[in-house]
């Protein structure tokens, strides 16, 4: 690409992207944790194929948003690191009149975001959107809320398994994940 008439402005040699992975390391070994944090690695991928259009779908999101509670400290945008808001349950709520959701009880980049638009991490005006132009059936019912966790096996025998159940109750056909 020629680069006359452009004025090009190299980033800060400390202006990177995060690595997530190593950071996550980190962050359990300073946790406390007798081992870093291993990730998942499944030798088959356990998702089926969409029998149905999308357009004929119901489509929710599946998040690691938290509802916003008054008590438990700065939780807005921007706000620093806050473990007090984290949960421990699976929730779910109405799609059509969800709470406020933070995410200040999770490790992001503050330096480069700051958590203001909700849409990031919660999607429902853009799966409305996509109903209002027959892009997907509908949007489901609820969306549902899924704690971030240290143990696979908690995430693979309780997590799991309830969030399938309540995915099946609603008539859901496609979940977002929209982990932060």
């Amino acid at each position: 690409m020629p680069t006359e008439g452009y004025d090009l402005t190299f980033a800060a040699d400390h202006d990177v992207p995060v690595s997530y992975i190593d950071r996550s390391r980190d962050y359990y070994l300073a946790m406390g944790f007798s081992k870093p944090y291993v990730w998942t690695h499944l030798a088959e991928i356990p998702f089926t194929p969409l029998g149905k259009p999308l357009s004929q779908a119901s489509v929710t999101v599946v998040t690691t948003a938290a509802p916003i509670e008054p008590g438990k400290g700065d939780q807005g945008p921007g706000a620093p690191m806050n473990r007090a808001p984290a949960f421990q349950k699976i929730y779910s709520a109405q799609t059509d009149d969800p709470p406020a959701l933070g995410i200040s009880h999770v490790h992001y980049d503050r330096d480069h975001t700051s958590g203001e638009d909700m849409r990031a991490f919660m999607p429902l005006p853009a799966l409305a959107d996509a109903a209002a132009t027959g892009r997907i059936g509908a949007v489901a019912p609820r969306f549902h809320g899924v704690p971030t966790r240290y143990s696979h096996r908690v995430t693979i025998k309780k997590d799991g398994p309830e969030l399938l159940e309540r995915l099946r109750q609603d008539h859901t056909d496609v979940a977002i994940l929209a982990a932060v």
